[in-house]
């Protein structure tokens, strides 16, 4: 019994001397594009960084800013630049990188490119045959994001895929289209037919798709880089004024720096440095 007690007391003294320290989480919200980037960044700083824990989820980029502004989520993550109705003077953005938009089809598509306009119009349901833009005589099947993807928000910017109807602004894209719910899964509908075009990150293309020359200019990093390869946009995290804890700023102030950087290099995206 006495040793029992005497142990007992050993340990609450070992406990009180050696308190658990309790880790601080970072939670990041938003873009499914940019999740991949945000994962290999969060597993690398949490590496060196024992006291932080970082959890992240890729909704979309609508979620990302509404999780920012209303504070359930530390950062969001947006793949797209912000509409004028969700931009707020306390609102910050940090460009972490930056990323192309590959349009892609299946590797049994004889096609190596397409203008953009071509682009737009199949997108529009305006073409609707491969034959019309100098493929084989079969249907084209247009697969894109649901809408509230930045990637798809940033297609239809760039692509000319927006029109008005009684004053308000709305996707031009056809209703047709299929809609896959993220980046990876686009890239698989992609991938399993053979008539389908699609739009990924230009980070996450592989063998499994062929990204298209648009206008003439193939899609990669140096052609994103030097302003010829126009299908491309900002990387963004998003964060209230003065909400960051010293923590979270450390992370914030870390992506920006050569190692993380170096990792977005890595990853087939577009370094801000």
């Amino acid at each position: 019994m006495k040793k029992t007690v005497i142990g007992a007391v050993a340990l609450l003294g070992a406990l009180v001397i050696n308190p658990v320290v309790a880790k601080e989480t970072i939670s990041a919200v938003g873009s499914s594009s940019v999740t991949p980037l945000m994962e290999v960044f969060s597993e690398t700083y949490m590496k060196s960084n024992s006291n932080v824990f970082i959890e992240v989820q890729g909704p979309g980029s609508s979620a990302g800013v509404k999780a920012a502004k209303n504070g359930s989520a530390d950062l969001g993550m947006s793949s797209r630049d912000l509409k004028d109705s969700e931009k707020e003077p306390t609102l910050k953005e940090l460009v972490v990188a930056r990323d192309g938009i590959a349009v892609v089809v299946n590797p049994k598509n004889s096609l190596d490119g397409l203008t953009a306009e071509q682009v737009s119009a199949i997108y529009k349901g305006e073409v609707t045959n491969w034959k019309d833009v100098g493929g084989m005589d079969t249907p084209i099947v247009v697969v894109t994001r649901d809408t509230a993807s930045g990637t798809r928000g940033a297609f239809e910017d760039i692509m000319s895929l927006k029109k008005k109807i009684n004053d308000v602004t709305v996707s031009a894209i056809s209703q047709r289209a299929q809609v896959a719910n993220g980046n990876g899964a686009l890239k698989t509908m992609v991938a399993s037919n053979p008539y389908a075009i699609g739009y990924i990150s230009l980070g996450t293309v592989d063998s499994s798709v062929t990204a298209l020359e648009i206008d003439g200019t193939p899609a990669s990093v140096d052609n994103v880089k030097n302003g010829s390869y126009k299908v491309a946009r900002p990387f963004l995290v998003l964060y209230k004024e003065g909400a960051p804890t010293a923590e979270t700023q450390k992370f914030l102030d870390w992506m920006l720096a050569d190692d993380a950087q170096q990792l977005v290099e890595g990853k087939g995206y577009i370094s801000v440095n």
